[in-house]
């Protein structure tokens, strides 16, 4: 739980966006994916990619699309995907170029858009 949280929150930090409201997000988010794991221990590998999914959703419904793309350079701006959705290992994928960005917590690294 607390990777994920960790990862998640290093994300939203690299693209400026950790207001104390979005941290919130997180934090709702934890809270539900823990009793998620309790129900299916075998799932905690998932987690990150779950919360970064969750974190993204709750965004989208409150403040519009993140983290936006920073590999396409024109056209209409659009959000990274995670993938894989339910899995081991999960990364921002930019699926209009068809390239990985950055694994979850990775975003630091990648050009910020």
């Amino acid at each position: 739980m607390h990777a994920a949280r960790a990862l998640v929150l290093a994300d939203l930090l690299a693209r400026e966006v950790a207001e104390a409201d979005v941290v919130s997000l997180v934090e709702e988010s934890v809270t539900h994916r823990r009793w998620w794991v309790e129900q299916w221990p075998d799932g905690a590998d998932f987690l990150a990619g779950l919360v970064a999914q969750d974190v993204q959703d709750a965004l989208l419904e409150r403040y519009g699309r993140w983290p936006l793309c920073p590999v396409c350079g024109t056209g209409d701006p659009h959000a990274l995907e995670v993938e894989p959705e339910l899995g081991p290992d999960p990364h921002w994928v930019c699926h209009k170029a068809g390239v990985k960005v950055a694994a979850v917590g990775g975003l630091g690294g990648a050009d910020a858009s």
